[in-house]
């Protein structure tokens, strides 16, 4: 008998076991959608935002950074306020994806309506009205144009360019030809990142003895970083030499 209730409290227990916990607290903004409170990275879920090194161009078809402004402007409207972050899943890279709320605002719900990210629709559909919303109201990178952040990390000549209106001529070779220069996309981001021989991602700061070999092109899978911070969260360790 004692054996039999103990097994069925046991199971009873399971599913509380298997739920994680909340996580909370003021988190370390890495970008549009990547935090890190304590030692939890946070993988906002249900949208995806530019990357740092990700470049628009604006209503006069001028280059600007929109993944830094992304990322800063969320450092402005929540930054320093305590956020509650529930846990769904953890990725591939060990992230907890999660969809987090600050003072009872959905914070995904609000990147997408300010134009700072869009509804990943290959998991979620919750925020397509809300980036219809950015769309017609031409918010955020919606003001001019941009390539979606998940087409960014794979960019060529074919990839779609985005838009509230219809972009501008030539708005395709404008956004890859920035991308892939040797010049950074901001003056606040010019740690180089690429892909050694073994397949690792590492990162070079500007007095490694290798920073000016390193040629910043998208065939290489080379990118930019705005900070140690961020390449390490990215999944990359700093050169040896």
């Amino acid at each position: 008998m004692f054996k039999t209730l103990l097994t069925a409290g046991l199971l009873l227990a399971l599913p509380t076991l298997a739920v994680a916990a909340d996580i909370t607290g003021v988190p370390k903004i890495r970008d549009g959608d990547q935090i890190q409170i304590g030692s939890a990275r946070i993988r906002l879920g249900g949208v995806d935002a530019p990357s740092t090194d990700q470049l628009c161009l604006n209503t006069k078809g001028e280059r600007w950074t929109c993944g830094v402004a992304a990322r800063d402007e969320l450092i402005k409207h929540a930054g320093n306020k305590s956020w509650t972050c529930h846990p769904r899943s953890v990725d591939r890279r060990g992230r907890t994806i999660a969809r987090c709320e600050v003072d009872g605002e959905d914070i995904q719900k609000w990147l997408v309506s300010n134009g700072w990210a869009l509804a990943y629709t290959r998991v979620s559909h919750d925020y397509e009205p809300d980036e219809k919303a950015a769309r017609e109201a031409k918010a955020g990178m919606w003001q001019g144009a941009f390539i979606a952040p998940w087409d960014w990390r794979v960019r060529n000549k074919k990839t779609n360019v985005l838009g509230a209106v219809k972009p501008p001529d030539g708005a395709s070779s404008i956004l890859l030809a920035s991308a892939s220069g040797p010049v950074a996309p901001s003056p606040d981001c010019t740690i180089k990142g690429n892909v050694n021989r073994s397949g690792e991602c590492i990162f070079h700061q500007p007095t490694s003895r290798w920073y000016a070999k390193i040629e910043m092109k998208i065939s290489k899978g080379t990118r930019w970083f705005c900070s140690v911070e961020e390449a390490e969260a990215a999944g990359c360790r700093e050169t040896r030499r």
